[in-house]
């Protein structure tokens, strides 16, 4: 990270700060020995997952107070791991993945900067098929949906890491493949629902996206 220009900030939530350190802005680029080139992440994709997007705050917004009891969580996709930080500092059993190499090492320094244990991380991408992860009660993530291609990754990756009983959490900002998605996760025992978050008051403009819920049980 020697190379990269980084921004501190504080989010709230409630009573509980998270502090977080991200990329300075969408320009920044640091890939010397071309390892994320090798993975197909190209130099305007690299800066995405260190930015904290809108529907990453609605997120972790929906879930600040949400009845997690003693479920294992899965965050896929992470990024900036903003719901994972969150869920640590209230000290839910969380697990967070995703598939750019730069990831950890920001997730390693946020979890330090916040005091918190370091977060279980395992970088994978959603068509792997060959990751250590398990299987999981709540799978939580946000603006996954960038391509039509990943709604049969996500859908698969989904299936191969939850538990027979299981809630999926999905904030879509609106990119036009929710339905496809919940038709995928249909096959596979899941009923949807899609709803409007209630309060946006921490963005800097109107959410046109949907908070999608998937639940299955036995």
């Amino acid at each position: 990270m020697t190379n990269l220009r980084l921004c501190y900030q504080t989010i709230e939530f409630g009573n509980i700060d998270i502090h977080l350190c991200t990329l300075r802005n969408k320009q920044e680029f640091h890939d010397p020995e071309g390892i994320a080139e090798e993975l197909g992440i190209s130099s305007a994709a690299w800066p995405i997952f260190g930015i904290v997007w809108p529907s990453s705050l609605v997120l972790a917004h929906h879930i600040s107070n949400y009845d997690i009891g003693y479920k294992r969580v899965l965050e896929i996709g992470c990024g900036t791991a903003l719901s994972s930080l969150l869920l640590n500092k209230r000290q839910v059993d969380i697990t967070a993945t995703d598939h750019h190499p730069e990831v950890e090492a920001f997730l390693t320094r946020n979890s330090e900067l916040n005091g918190d244990a370091l977060i279980p991380f395992e970088r994978t991408g959603w068509g792997d098929g060959n990751d250590n992860l398990g299987r999981f009660d709540l799978i939580i993530g946000s603006d996954l949906l960038y391509e039509d291609e990943h709604i049969g990754l996500v859908s698969n990756f989904i299936r191969e890491h939850s538990n027979p009983e299981c809630e999926v959490i999905i904030v879509d900002p609106g990119r036009g493949r929710k339905n496809k998605l919940s038709e995928k996760l249909l096959k596979i025992g899941y009923i949807s629902t899609f709803s409007k978050p209630q309060n946006t008051d921490y963005l800097d403009s109107d959410f046109k996206g949907y908070i999608l819920k998937f639940v299955r049980a036995e």
